[in-house]
């Protein structure tokens, strides 16, 4: 595996790439790297002769209140691990490097950013397909990879790949989980011991939604409730938002069907999560 900071290299490695006609598959991080990451390292493994990682904590997609400063950063640990699952290069730009000095144009994002996460993150989303976009030009990747635990934000990548005709395709990895339930995400680190039991009861309340649909509850508010009805046992976690959603435009839906998204976010001590789950009638 080999590793690069500027364009420059990134653009030569991608020539020399394309040169022997190999299939490039991008998978976008911020680092601190987990199983989640990885499986998605695993799928553009079997779908690509060259496998390239980014590693940038991103500033435009955290707000002035957000976690930045404190997100977690372990470059060498991030470099073992993807060494170990066959990725062939990554990407570690600086920020001057990704944004330079005067840059301003942005991606904006349409209806579909301005629910659930684009409601409590005000230009987060801006900022996810901004470098998104950089990282789509600057790569040239054949395919690109991102999990459902983010579920919104692979939405409306989807959606900018279609509306600006990005020559690639976008897969989505199924979420990796703990033992427990809890999904993989590195914020998890922020959680102490007993924020983590009270975290699992996000998993639980999806689990919930998805065993009374496949029962035959349709009713999104019945769902809704179902969730909080399990989530007030679990007195540590503050819901920001339970949305029962259209997988395509995530706006509500009156009606719940195969399909349909559940999302939640929620605030675990200090610590920010979201999650989500596809409902199907065969659960």
């Amino acid at each position: 595996m080999i590793e690069l900071t500027t364009i420059r290299e990134l653009k030569a490695w991608v020539g020399a790439m394309r040169a022997r006609d190999y299939r490039i598959g991008l998978v976008p991080t911020m680092g601190a790297l987990h199983e989640g990451h990885l499986s998605l390292v695993d799928a553009a493994r079997g779908a690509s002769e060259a496998v390239v990682m980014s590693i940038f904590v991103n500033p435009t997609q955290f707000g002035p209140n957000e976690d930045l400063s404190r997100y977690p950063r372990d470059l060498a640990r991030d470099r073992a691990l993807a060494a170990s699952r066959g990725v062939d290069m990554i990407f570690v730009p600086s920020v001057g490097t990704m944004y330079p000095e005067g840059s301003e144009v942005r991606v904006v994002p349409g209806r579909a950013a301005s629910r659930w996460e684009g409601e409590f993150r005000p230009g987060h989303f801006a900022g996810v397909l901004t470098i998104v976009a950089k990282l789509f030009h600057l790569a040239e990747p054949d395919c690109a990879w991102f999990g459902q635990k983010d579920f919104q934000q692979a939405t409306l990548i989807r959606q900018m790949v279609r509306d600006l005709d990005f020559p690639l395709r976008v897969e989505v990895v199924p979420t990796v989980r703990e033992a427990g339930g809890l999904a993989l995400s590195s914020r998890n680190a922020f959680l102490s011991p007993a924020d983590r039991e009270q975290a699992l009861g996000l998993s639980r309340a999806l689990a919930a939604a998805a065993a009374a649909f496949g029962s035959g509850v349709r009713d999104p508010s019945a769902l809704e409730r179902l969730m909080r009805a399990g989530l007030a046992v679990h007195p540590g976690v503050e819901v920001e938002y339970i949305a029962v959603a259209d997988p395509q435009t995530l706006e509500p839906v009156h009606e719940a069907d195969d399909a349909t998204v559940v999302l939640i976010a929620a605030r675990v001590g200090s610590t920010r999560l979201i999650d989500n789950v596809i409902l199907s009638k065969g659960l």
